[in-house]
């Protein structure tokens, strides 16, 4: 078995992605009830909930550790996280035992059996924002959502990964037509609010290489993109930059509700 994952759930209403290789097994991210998280693990045909071997945090809202608490207590998980982080999630997750609680720094890189996982810190209105990198036997697999803008930083360490599940938040026009007050416009548009479908397309043009097979679009906003709307976006883009979409290089969507298949990267 070499590098498999299934984004579980992606969107405003709950985010999480589970990451498996012979030895390893991990879950990024809890950010639904912990009994909807035990149904998408038999959806994706995951393993038992109690054999991961721990619970990744990329950061504190709501929308990303919902179920962390309650499944941490109930399977006796490790979880790990950045100290803000775990500061920020102080009194929002309940008590987690100290021995069941770890420290993954920013820009750091741990070892989980035969799987070593890279993080790297995004722009975001949380504590300290970061995502991952996943290494095993050549191949990477990345995880970027809940950024503002892609640096060229962040560019550097994910590019060229043979899958990506990447943020595609919001079409520009939807959002500003849409019921949401000025305010949350002006957070979402920001550096520390979410990519549009645009901005993914073209993060991506500077990320995609030649052994990069799949593209999820991921944490769609359920008031202000569509998914026609987001691949038909990111599709025109990266096209306009010479990228071809078909079977060697896949461009597929995420759900708020349903896994994706479980596959190799």
């Amino acid at each position: 078995m070499s590098l498999q994952f299934s984004v579980l759930a992606s969107g405003s209403t709950g985010n999480a992605i589970y990451v498996e290789t012979g030895k390893s097994r991990l879950l990024v991210d809890a950010g639904l009830s912990a009994k909807q998280m035990k149904l998408l693990f038999e959806k994706a045909s995951c393993c038992e909930l109690d054999k991961l071997d721990g619970i990744l945090v990329t950061h504190e809202h709501s929308d990303h550790i919902k179920g962390l608490g309650v499944l941490a207590r109930k399977y006796k998980l490790p979880v790990y996280a950045n100290a803000k982080t775990w500061k920020a999630m102080n009194g929002l997750i309940g008590e987690v035992d100290s021995e069941q609680k770890f420290e993954f720094e920013m820009e750091t890189v741990k070892t989980f059996g035969d799987l070593e996982v890279e993080s790297f810190g995004v722009s975001h209105d949380a504590a300290e924002p970061m995502f991952y990198v996943f290494h095993h036997e050549g191949k990477k697999l990345t995880l970027m959502t809940d950024t503002g803008y892609v640096s060229d930083r962040m560019k550097g360490i994910t590019k060229h990964s043979d899958a990506f599940v990447m943020e595609s938040n919001h079409d520009i026009n939807m959002l500003m037509m849409g019921r949401y007050p000025w305010n949350i416009k002006r957070r979402i548009l920001g550096d520390h609010g979410h990519i549009s479908n645009e901005d993914c397309g073209y993060a991506l043009t500077d990320l995609i290489g030649d052994q990069t097979k799949r593209i999820y679009l991921a944490h769609l906003s359920k008031d202000n993109n569509m998914k026609d709307i987001a691949h038909l976006a990111v599709k025109q883009t990266l096209e306009s930059k010479g990228f071809v979409i078909g079977e060697d290089l896949k461009l597929q969507h995420t759900d708020a509700t349903e896994p994706t298949e479980l596959v190799l990267v």
